[in-house]
């Protein structure tokens, strides 16, 4: 069944999928039957970081209750830490929330607290941990001879560098206690099982929350390039523990690896772009997926989509239908010192301002954890009206965008999603119907 091609209905098919991508990329243990963790001797310890953390730790609550006696499910203790307002309630693991994306000291109280589980730990104990998009701010313990006000300081100018995700958890592993691989040290002879959420263009295990429990094949001279490509103000004392290799984290060589279950990823982007797709197709849509780990800068990525829109828009004379352009992976916004936005809306402006009105082309672009940079806001959806709006509201495209104002442009013009925070995180969702 085709989708009737009105302004209304093509929006609201746009959120609906959006909706629908959202729920399949939620972290589920009980689809995990065939590998979820048989009942330890000893002890089960539940750790964790990150936006997702608090619904992993929920979920494998409900597959525990499902699968194990209630003897044996008395036997899980544990403690999560999450974004503020990410929080949800749980039976035995204690959900706790701090500050993402520049870390607090309650992220750092909190980890303390997580890791106090497993100062008596023994062989016949199993930690199952749970890490997502996000695990790196809020687990944040500095190295030794490091203060948090260092890790902050450092977190923000990452943050505004454009660095991507990978360039930035290879700094933050180097100055951490327990990223890249030394998480796994603490655990001692138990064994340790790890589950991810995805955020992460290519979903390597290794960099997802800066890889707790996993090797790490960078090293800190990487981290100084890094640092020194984004001109990254360090201390003197920091320099020389790089120089020295005192931060070095732990390599794919080292024998403590052994004893760990190999990771397994839980949801990707690329779930989140399956269930557009097959959500499209029940609706008689054609999808198309470009990419599920586009990067770079929002604004160039915005015109880029952009101008694939209006060159398939062009070869849809013998399309007999809809057509939906699908992406995703993690965007930078680099050069904001104002202004109101994310990258999903600035990917959208600067989508707007490509696109130029043009007819039968909408679009979507929103974060899939609920939260756009700052914002209280997911996203934003473009329309053929998009333009006009703007014009009625005295607002400019190109000053807009100029200003890294998009938040704000979008909300004047009522065209914000605002979804609250979804628990879950595997990247940005951007979806481009043409009709």
């Amino acid at each position: 069944m085709k989708t009737e091609l009105n302004q209304d209905n093509n929006i609201n098919f746009l959120k609906d999928m959006f909706d629908v991508a959202i729920e399949a990329a939620k972290p589920n243990f009980v689809a995990l039957s065939d590998t979820f963790p048989t009942p330890p001797k000893g002890r089960l310890i539940v750790i964790g970081a990150g936006k997702a953390s608090g619904l992993m730790a929920k979920s494998f609550e409900d597959a525990a209750n499902l699968y194990w006696s209630p003897e044996d499910f008395a036997k899980i203790e544990g403690r999560v830490i999450t974004r503020y307002g990410h929080g949800i309630a749980c039976e035995r693991i204690k959900v706790v929330e701090a500050a993402h994306p520049v870390p607090d000291d309650s992220g750092g109280k909190e980890a303390h607290a997580m890791l106090s589980l497993l100062s008596d730990i023994k062989a016949d104990d199993h930690v199952i941990c749970l890490f997502s998009g996000g695990g790196s701010a809020l687990m944040s313990l500095p190295a030794d001879g490091i203060t948090l006000n260092d890790k902050q300081d450092i977190n923000r100018q990452l943050l505004a560098s454009g660095a991507n995700i990978h360039e930035m958890n290879c700094v933050r592993k180097h100055l951490s206690k327990v990223k890249g691989g030394r998480l796994l040290k603490l655990c001692k002879d138990a064994m340790v099982t790890t589950y991810l959420v995805s955020d992460i263009p290519g979903d390597d295990p290794a960099i997802i929350a800066s890889g707790p429990t996993l090797p790490d094949a960078t090293t800190c001279q990487h981290a100084l390039e890094i640092i020194a490509q984004y001109q990254i103000s360090i201390s003197d004392s920091i320099r020389e523990k790089l120089l020295t290799g005192e931060l070095e984290t732990l390599k794919p060589s080292n024998p403590i690896f052994e004893k760990a279950t190999p990771p397994i990823v839980m949801s990707s982007s690329n779930d989140l772009l399956k269930a557009a797709e097959a959500y499209s197709q029940l609706k008689g849509i054609k999808a198309i997926i470009l990419s599920d780990s586009l990067e770079g800068e929002a604004k160039e990525v915005g015109e880029t989509i952009g101008l694939i829109a209006i060159q398939m828009s062009k070869l849809q004379n013998g399309h007999t239908g809809p057509m939906l352009l699908l992406s995703g992976g993690e965007t930078t916004v680099t050069g904001c010192t104002s202004g109101r936005g994310g990258r999903n809306t600035e990917f959208l402006l600067s989508f707007a301002n490509t696109i130029k009105g043009k007819k039968g082309i909408y679009a979507l672009s929103a974060d899939s954890d609920g939260i756009d940079g700052s914002e209280m806001s997911a996203g934003a959806i473009y329309g053929p009206d998009t333009a006009r709006h703007a014009k009625s509201a005295h607002l400019s495209l190109h000053d807009s965008l100029r200003q890294h104002n998009s938040a704000e442009f979008f909300e004047k013009i009522g065209s914000l999603i605002v979804s609250g925070p979804t628990r879950t995180n595997v990247n940005d969702f951007r979806a481009v119907l043409l009709t």
